[in-house]
């Protein structure tokens, strides 16, 4: 069956030059996105409850620019004065020009790694005598604490904040050729927001291999997948599946 219409469960990007909009204007398709997911953020009684010390902190590791938000909202909560002589740990180059939001910049301490946690934690192994802060959602990969574990060492992680499904009930009656996820997060709001959801004719195309898992575990088939050797992008996977389909 030829492809019309997809459903990308992820914000809309703001620009315009969006690998999205390309694809939609060079298959002649219509993309349309929409948060499956969300992030609620915990109130500062919350995360004290959690008895985590921000004050014994030397340092904090930050994987997510959401963690960077939550981190620096909570201390502002909380009236704690993050010290200048703190230490940045991030995942991404990305991640690390984002703290110019809340700090100067050329001022403080400031690391960052590839763009996977196991890049970064080659830098955090040189820094074993700091005691670091983990920021996270209740959702974590596993790795991350893993590595952190394995390597011996000194941090706390403190959850500021959760992911939570979005409400989808306005899409009930609206059905979509091809829906894209990219986490297992994606795959439970499916389903919390439509129990009966069948796929009949419905394409789904999923990000990663714990998504892929998640779509499987969920008894329904994954038709596009991404990354792969061909596709390393999930715009580029969609393009190669439309341009087969469309075809015939």
């Amino acid at each position: 069956m030829k492809v019309k219409t997809i459903l990308v469960s992820q914000p809309e990007p703001k620009s315009e030059t969006s690998p999205y909009h390309d694809l939609a204007r060079k298959q002649k398709v219509n993309v349309d996105f929409r948060p499956f997911i969300h992030v609620e953020g915990l109130s500062a009684t919350d995360v004290r409850q959690q008895k985590v010390s921000f004050t014994d902190h030397t340092a904090v590791i930050l994987t997510s620019r959401n963690a960077v938000d939550h981190y620096f909202r909570v201390c502002e909560e909380m009236r704690f004065e993050v010290p200048t002589a703190m230490k940045y740990f991030c995942m991404s180059e990305a991640i690390a020009f984002y703290l110019q939001k809340y700090i100067t910049y050329r001022k403080r301490k400031i690391y960052y790694g590839k763009q996977r946690f196991a890049d970064l934690i080659d830098t955090i192994k040189k820094h074993k005598s700091e005691n670091f802060l983990l920021p996270s959602s209740n959702l974590l990969k596993p790795v991350i604490p893993k590595l952190l574990d394995d390597n011996k060492i000194n941090y706390t992680r403190a959850i500021l904040y959760k992911t939570v499904c979005s409400d989808l009930s306005d899409l009930e009656d609206v059905f979509y050729d091809i829906l894209v996820f990219f986490s297992p997060s994606g795959i439970k709001s499916l389903f919390q927001n439509f129990p009966n959801f069948v796929q009949n004719n419905t394409r789904i195309a999923a990000f990663g291999q714990t998504t892929v898992k998640a779509v499987a575990d969920a008894g329904l088939k994954v038709d596009i997948e991404a990354p792969s050797v061909k596709a390393p992008s999930m715009t580029m996977a969609l393009e190669q599946y439309i341009k087969d389909v469309n075809k015939k």
